[in-house]
C-alpha cells in the first residue's frame, strides 16, 4: 500500500512539473521571435546601406562622425548598469524613439523604462553566442541587428502585466516603423527602429 501511494505521488509530481514547464513556454507575447523577423531586420539594414560594425575601432569612428548618437539617461529612461559605456549608442532616429516611448510610459506610470542593450560589434556578438544560445549569430541573413546601431533592448523583467500590455500596444500602434521581438529567456523587448521612424506619425 505504501509503495502504491509513493508511485501515485511521484506521478502527480511529474504531472505538476510538466504543467509548470508547459506554462512557462506558453507565455503570451504579442511579438514572438521568429526566423522571418530576423531576416526582415537584416533586409532593413541592407536597404539603408548600413555596415555591420566589426570592432571597437569602427564603433568609435561612427561615434566620432556622428553616425551614432549617445543613449542618455533621463527622468523617464534608465540604462542597465552592466551595459558598457562604449555600447550606449544608436542611430539618431532610434534615440528619438527611445525618448518618445519612455516619455509616454513615464506619463502613464511615473516610472522609467530601462535600456538593456544598444549597439554591438561583431566581436561582442560572437562572444554572446558562446554562452547565450538564444543570441542571434554575428553573420548571415539572421545576424543580430544590434550590429548596425538600429536596435535597442528594453527591459521586460520587472514590468507588471498591465505595463507589458502598455508597451505592446504602443509598439503595435507604430506599425511598420518598428520590428519587434519579445524575448523571454533574456526578458526584453528587442526593437529595431526603421529608418522611416516618425515620418508616418
Amino acid at each position: 500500500m505504501v509503495r502504491k501511494l509513493a508511485v501515485v505521488l511521484l506521478l502527480l509530481a511529474a504531472q505538476c512539473s510538466a504543467h509548470v514547464r508547459h506554462h512557462r513556454v506558453s507565455v503570451y507575447r504579442a511579438f514572438p521571435p521568429s526566423h522571418s523577423s530576423l531576416v526582415a531586420q537584416n533586409i532593413e539594414i541592407d536597404r539603408l546601406g548600413l555596415p555591420r560594425i566589426q570592432t571597437d575601432a569602427e564603433l568609435a569612428e561612427l561615434v566620432e562622425s556622428g553616425d551614432l548618437v549617445p543613449v542618455m539617461e533621463t527622468r523617464s529612461l534608465k540604462i542597465a548598469a552592466n551595459l558598457p559605456k562604449n555600447r550606449r549608442y544608436c542611430k539618431q532616429w532610434t534615440w528619438q524613439f527611445l525618448q518618445d516611448i519612455s516619455t509616454h510610459y513615464y506619463a502613464a506610470y511615473d516610472k522609467p523604462l530601462q535600456v538593456n542593450s544598444a549597439v554591438r560589434t561583431v566581436r561582442v556578438q560572437r562572444s554572446l553566442t558562446h554562452w547565450n544560445h538564444n543570441a542571434a549569430p554575428a553573420h548571415g541573413e539572421t545576424a543580430s541587428s544590434h550590429l548596425a546601431g538600429l536596435t535597442v533592448d528594453i527591459a521586460r523583467r520587472g514590468l507588471s502585466k498591465a505595463q507589458i500590455k502598455w508597451v505592446e500596444t504602443y509598439l503595435l500602434n507604430l506599425g511598420e516603423q518598428v520590428i519587434v521581438e519579445e524575448e523571454i529567456q533574456q526578458p526584453c523587448f528587442h526593437i529595431l527602429v526603421r529608418g522611416n521612424y516618425g515620418k508616418e506619425l
